[in-house]
């Protein structure tokens, strides 16, 4: 039971909040990329926001940048998205996605990087 498990999805309110899991069962994160994708037009997935498990270093996406956070709970081997201030375009399946390897400014949001998802989790944005 090797897998990334996404939970938290649901139904939210323009301006409302909320957080998404993403647990890591049957392996480590240590030394890990953990990122947030999401489908984009034109591109399979868009990167959301990552966390570098090593030093807690995080990257977002310019959309999302001031609203949406990341963050790591290394015991519980999981990591979190928390999402305020939703808007009606924020609506997606989310994914997260791991890979132990180096990642930097450049290359976070490359999603054919990384080499291991999950399965989505939907968020949907409306009134």
């Amino acid at each position: 039971q090797v897998q990334l498990v996404e939970s938290g999805g649901g139904l939210v309110q323009p301006g409302g909040s909320l957080g998404l899991s993403c647990a890591a069962v049957g392996f480590p994160l240590d030394y890990a990329a953990i990122g947030w994708f999401r489908p984009a037009p034109g591109k399979e997935r868009e990167g959301v926001a990552c966390i570098r498990d090593s030093d807690g270093v995080t990257y977002y996406a310019n959309s999302v940048k001031g609203r949406f956070t990341i963050s790591r709970d290394n015991p519980k081997n999981t990591v979190y998205l928390q999402m305020d201030s939703r808007e009606p375009q924020d609506t997606a399946v989310y994914y997260c996605a791991t890979k132990h390897g180096h990642i930097d400014a450049g290359s976070w949001n490359d999603g054919p990087w990384y080499d291991r998802w999950g399965q989505g989790t939907q968020v949907t944005v409306s009134s």
